[in-house]
Formats: C-alpha cells, structure tokens, sequence
C-alpha cells in the first residue's frame, strides 16, 4: 500500500482536472504556511487540520475529479471557519458538514478497501453501509474535537447539543450520498493497479 501511495504522489499530473487538484492542494499548503505566521494559532491549527486529507487524495489514487471535489470541499471548510462563515452565512455549517464528510468517507473508504480492512463484496449495499459508517464515525471524532477546543482551548467555538446533533445528521447524509455514488461508480483511478 505504501508503495502505490509513494507512486501516487510523485506521478505528474496528466489532465486538466489533475492540473486544478494539484493546484488547490499547493495553495492549501501555502496558505496554511503563510498563516503559522499572519494568523492566530488556532486559525493555524484549522488549517492544517485540512493538509492531511487533500495530501491523502492524490496519494491514494482518487480519479481527478474525487481529487479535486476532495481538495476543494475540505479546504473551503478550514478556510470558512477561518474567515467566519460559518457565523455569517445560515445553513452554511450544515452543507459543509454534509459535502466534507462525504468526500472524507469516500477517502476513508479507499482507504479501509486499500488496506484490507473491508472485503470488495461485489455487492452494491457495501460501499453504502461502509461510507456511512465511516461517516458518522468521521463526525462523532470531529464534534469530540470541537469540544475539546471549546472547553480547553477557547470559547470562540461554537458549541451547542442541537448545533452538535445537526452536523453529525449532516455528516451521515453527506457519507450516505458518497456511499450510493461510491456503490455506482469507481472512486479511484483506473491505472492504480499498475503502480
């Protein structure tokens, strides 16, 4: 597995789409660089927080599409806590949670698959019942992650038992909707088992 990510990750882009991922993942990294120094910590910390996931989606071997959506629906999510949308925009907490998780769980996915943690069944409920699964998992640690912040780091963040509820529905929704794609379509690149 580690081989095929180390490939991944040095392969050249070869389509427009590929080109945009790689794009958006040089300016998460550079933007979160940038912010270690010009930005508070915490807004830091939300940014690197993103790193991760947008590093994993090309190493994984995402079709350049799922890479890009991956890419850009993740970092839009650091970055709207970042510049406060969150506060400013109604419901936009709730679309975020249900896009990023979904492309988390279908990240997630591969990765269980790739490691094999889950079986290809060749059934169509297995990559439903595994994305939403994984994203309500995804979910739970994240809202755990959020109090954490709240009660030892800083009162900015916005806490509540409903505000928690509604992003772990959203989440699962979002998983939900990964897993009936994930179950119709190939998440990853065709050429994969050739590295």
């Amino acid at each position: 597995m580690l081989p095929a990510m180390i490939a991944n990750l040095k392969r050249p882009p070869r389509t427009v789409t590929e080109w945009l991922a790689d794009a958006v993942r040089a300016g998460a990294i550079v933007t979160t660089v940038v912010a270690l120094f010009i930005l508070p910590f915490t807004d830091f910390a939300v940014l690197s927080m993103a790193l991760p996931a947008v590093m994993l989606a090309r190493m994984i071997g995402l079709r350049s599409g799922v890479d890009l959506l991956t890419c850009a629906t993740v970092f839009v999510a650091a970055g709207s806590n970042v510049i406060d949308l969150y506060r400013a925009w109604t419901g936009w907490d709730l679309v975020v949670h249900a896009l990023c998780t979904g492309v988390l769980a279908a990240v997630a996915m591969v990765l269980l698959d790739d490691g094999g943690v889950i079986a290809p069944t060749g059934r169509r409920r297995t990559p439903i019942v595994v994305a939403t699964i994984a994203g309500l998992a995804l979910s739970a640690v994240w809202e755990m992650v959020e109090w954490f912040g709240y009660r030892f780091i800083t009162d900015a963040i916005f806490v509540t038992y409903d505000d928690t509820i509604g992003d772990m529905i959203a989440g699962g929704a979002g998983a939900l909707a990964a897993g009936v794609l994930a179950s119709r379509f190939a998440l990853t690149r065709r050429d994969r088992s050739a590295l």
